[in-house]
């Protein structure tokens, strides 16, 4: 998946993002499941925001995310930040590491892209297929409450400085997703009128239940669940559910095909 001109836009329409509040929860939750520091995978890393706050919280980055474009910024960024981070141009469900990993994050809904419950297996068990036993994994998704009442058939406006958006959502639900239409208009460079630029891209929904027996399928023990990063509980009206889970067991290549 290429997003073009949205990765050069995501830093800006994310501002409100509370990225250092997720990486200190993230760290906390990392510490009372025994994981100090180590080898981090940053599964849909986007551009580089969290590997960044991760690694300056004491862990070694590995950063993967399928867009190429979202990779070069984090490589532009990676040198301002002064960045010892590797980043990979790989699928969720494509992963391929070189060692093995001592945790993992994938954060902002990076599960709710990947387009078949088939593909979102397949991930979770390469993910614990590189994953020391006992390592950690972290991540999110929007609920399907959160894709109903609050994502689909909406519009959000983003009037920024640098950047006009129209986000319009279409809720699909015979197929199971919320197809997302973007409308940029950006400034050129003597500021004097503004360039449209479109893309278009889905999130998919899944239902939870069936998201718990692929965590438990795939090696994992599911530690908890919480309200976003938070400590509240799920509720029905949960929008984002962040899952805490434990690797118990090795999962070999050989099962995987």
């Amino acid at each position: 998946m290429s997003y073009g001109i949205f990765s050069y836009s995501y830093d800006i329409l994310t501002e409100n993002v509370e990225y250092e509040k997720i990486a200190h929860k993230i760290c906390s939750l990392l510490h009372r499941n025994g994981v100090d520091g180590g080898l981090l995978l940053d599964l849909g890393c986007g551009t580089g925001t969290l590997s960044f706050l991760m690694e300056k919280l004491g862990f070694d980055i590995i950063g993967v995310d399928a867009s190429e474009d979202m990779l070069m910024v984090a490589n532009e960024k990676k040198y301002e930040e002064e960045s010892s981070a590797m980043f990979l141009c790989q699928k969720a469900e494509e992963l391929d590491l070189f060692g093995t990993i001592d945790c993992a994050v994938s954060c902002l809904d990076t599960i709710n892209h990947i387009d078949s419950i088939e593909k979102v297996e397949k991930a979770l068990s390469l993910v614990s297929l590189f994953m020391n036993m006992g390592g950690i994994f972290i991540f999110d998704m929007n609920t399907p409450y959160k894709h109903k009442e609050i994502l689909g058939n909406n519009t959000f406006i983003y009037d920024m400085d640098e950047v006009y958006c129209a986000w319009q959502n279409s809720l699909d639900e015979k197929n199971g997703k919320t197809d997302i239409d973007l409308d940029f208009f950006i400034k050129n460079e003597d500021d004097k009128c503004y360039e449209r630029y479109s893309e278009s891209f889905s999130e998919y929904i899944y239902n939870i239940d069936e998201i718990n027996k692929i965590i438990k399928k795939c090696g994992f023990t599911l530690i908890e669940t919480n309200d976003d990063y938070s400590e509240k509980p799920v509720t029905d009206t949960t929008e984002r559910i962040t899952f805490v889970c434990k690797k118990n067991e090795t999962i070999f290549k050989d099962e995987l095909k």
